[in-house]
């Protein structure tokens, strides 16, 4: 999920540049998400291994 939060990140970051607000702020919502998500994740899975 980092991957994916990262990739949404750079997208956004070239979409920017090129002047697609649209595209920019949808794709950095959706890194926003699937880092918080992601994170949410790994906590989990941390506290919960034996």
């Amino acid at each position: 999920m980092f991957r994916w939060a990262i990739i949404f990140a750079v997208i956004a970051l070239f979409a920017s540049l090129l002047g697609l607000s649209g595209v920019a702020g949808i794709s950095k919502d959706l890194a926003i998400i699937l880092f918080i998500v992601a994170v949410i994740l790994a906590i989990v899975g941390f506290l919960t291994r034996k």
